[in-house]
């Protein structure tokens, strides 16, 4: 049962996703502070968290400290939606779980706030997957908003997956309706699909990027053809390995018009694929690696009657430039790796780079002396 009612207002229902802010114990000033300005200007009806919401996996989240911790950045993360009134929803990524408290109990961490909105979950272990209502001014449903956890690592190495079970739930969910109702998902982390909305291009191709894991030494740009003109794409998409079939289930019955990720911090764009829009929404956080002045939100408006419209919003378009409090910080992390791959593939290259310079001066330094 969904705790808080979520309404149309003059056929109008407005979403903030939030990706990827990625905090440490000590939260960073500048990512509340893009936060507050974002809801301020844009006036969500509902703020959508997809997940990485802590860098799980640092000392400070670690043990009973660690979850004090976790419990302190929470609450500032979700203080700026409590103090303007304003409902939000969580699901989760592949690093909230590395902290000392699992999922579940920061779930219930955000259950004290009067502003977070949830539904029965999927299953008691994942309490990041569930569906929530958004209702006319007579009360009836007319579109969902489903979340689902995208989980950690898949058994294969690569990244996480949506599983059966949960599409299993998904679909039950959906024909509980009479006929199916016009739906927006989100998760963490994005589904092999998003590879087909991309192009493949030569080696070292004008604004390509290279890509790891099962697409090792494949470079890729935007579509131009299927993208928004202020779209970009910084990394290839991380993930999983195995395709389990969400999108497939997505076009059954086609009312799923748009499913939303994050993880990949370096990329922000929408594009068709079979009429479902995959759409990728930039990292926010300003202790993590990101987009320079391209950290933003993403806005969806939904119309009442199906269809929706998307924007982002930008901390370049509401701040001055320089106006950061940590200018070093931020310089490092906006140019820092995406990946433990990149760096290695790099210092491989270097190390290649550095051997055949070496060669040459060598046998130059040979052929001088003949």
């Amino acid at each position: 049962m969904q705790n808080i009612d979520l309404s149309f207002r003059n056929g109008k229902f407005r979403i903030m996703q939030i990706a990827d802010t990625q905090e440490s114990a000590k939260v960073a000033v500048d990512t509340i502070r893009f936060i507050s300005a974002a809801l301020e200007r844009e006036k969500p009806d509902l703020v959508v968290f997809t997940g990485d919401q802590i860098k799980g996996y640092s000392a400070s989240f670690q043990g009973e400290k660690g979850k004090e911790n976790v419990r302190k950045v929470l609450k500032e993360l979700v203080a700026p939606l409590e103090q303007k009134g304003i409902p939000f929803a969580v699901t989760f990524g592949n690093h909230d779980s590395d902290s000392a408290m699992s999922n579940s109990e920061q779930f219930e961490i955000y259950k004290e706030s009067p502003m977070f909105v949830y539904a029965d979950p999927v299953s008691d272990d994942d309490k990041g997957t569930y569906c929530l209502e958004i209702k006319n001014e007579h009360g009836e449903v007319k579109r969902l908003v489903y979340l689902f956890d995208s989980h950690t690592k898949s058994d294969d190495g690569s990244y996480g997956a949506v599983q059966s079970y949960q599409l299993e739930w998904y679909r039950s969910v959906r024909d509980s309706f009479e006929a199916p109702l016009p739906s927006i998902a989100f998760q963490h982390i994005p589904t092999p699909e998003y590879f087909d909305v991309i192009r493949q291009v030569k080696r070292f191709s004008k604004d390509s990027v290279r890509a790891y894991g099962n697409h090792k030494n494949e470079w890729y740009v935007l579509d131009k053809h299927n993208c928004g003109l202020r779209d970009f794409m910084g990394e290839t998409p991380a993930a999983p390995f195995v395709n389990t079939g969400e999108i497939d289930a997505f076009l059954e019955k086609k009312e799923v018009e748009g499913l939303f990720v994050g993880h990949d911090h370096n990329n922000s764009f929408v594009a068709d694929y079979k009429g479902i829009k995959l759409g990728y929404t930039q990292g926010c956080g300003f202790n993590v690696y990101g987009p320079g002045y391209n950290r933003g939100f993403r806005i969806l408006d939904l119309n009442e009657n199906g269809g929706f419209e998307t924007k982002t919003v930008t901390f370049g378009e509401l701040f001055e430039k320089n106006d950061v409090t940590n200018k070093a910080k931020f310089w490092l992390y906006s140019y820092a790796p995406t990946s433990v791959s990149g760096v290695v593939t790099a210092v491989k290259e270097a190390a290649i780079v550095a051997l055949g310079v070496g060669a040459a001066a060598l046998v130059l330094k040979k052929l001088k002396k003949k």
